[in-house]
């Protein structure tokens, strides 16, 4: 694990399952969705191809705060279309770089086909980020200690 590693490895790790909905599902049905995975946002798709994403903040926002009801709002009505995304080959650390200066929180990851490859969040990179220094403070641990192979 380290900082430099490629998403494409994470993914592997973490798993690429890809959940989504099209832009005409009510927004009732994303954030059943969404509850049930245990995710904070879902992949807008239509026709194969990715046209959005919907997170729980969208709903709190476009939804709840103006009165709108869930059942009655389609997710296209609500979704940030055309999100930002990221190719596979794109570093952990240039990942969160992304997340961190346009304030997101889910990031999708593009193959070099140009298909979705999976979705990473901001937990998924912290998560890879502490385990990256867990791993460097054990390697000098053991080098300090003189435990180590030569």
């Amino acid at each position: 694990m380290k900082v430099l590693d490629r998403v494409s490895v994470l993914l592997r790790r973490k798993g690429n399952e890809i959940f989504s909905l099209p832009s005409d599902a009510s927004v009732y049905s994303a954030i059943e969705l969404m509850a049930e995975k245990h995710i904070g946002a879902l992949l807008v798709v239509d026709d194969g191809h990715l046209v959005g994403i919907i997170s729980e903040r969208d709903y709190a926002r476009k939804v709840i705060l103006m009165g709108r009801s869930s059942k009655d709002t389609f997710v296209r009505e609500i979704m940030t279309p055309s999100p930002i995304t990221i190719h596979c080959d794109t570093s952990v650390d240039e990942a969160l770089r992304t997340m961190t200066e346009n304030r997101i929180r889910h990031l999708p990851v593009i193959n070099s086909a140009g298909n979705i490859a999976g979705m990473l969040s901001i937990g998924d990179l912290v998560s890879w980020i502490i385990g990256s220094q867990d791993e460097a403070i054990s390697h000098l641990e053991h080098y300090i200690s003189g435990d180590y192979c030569t």
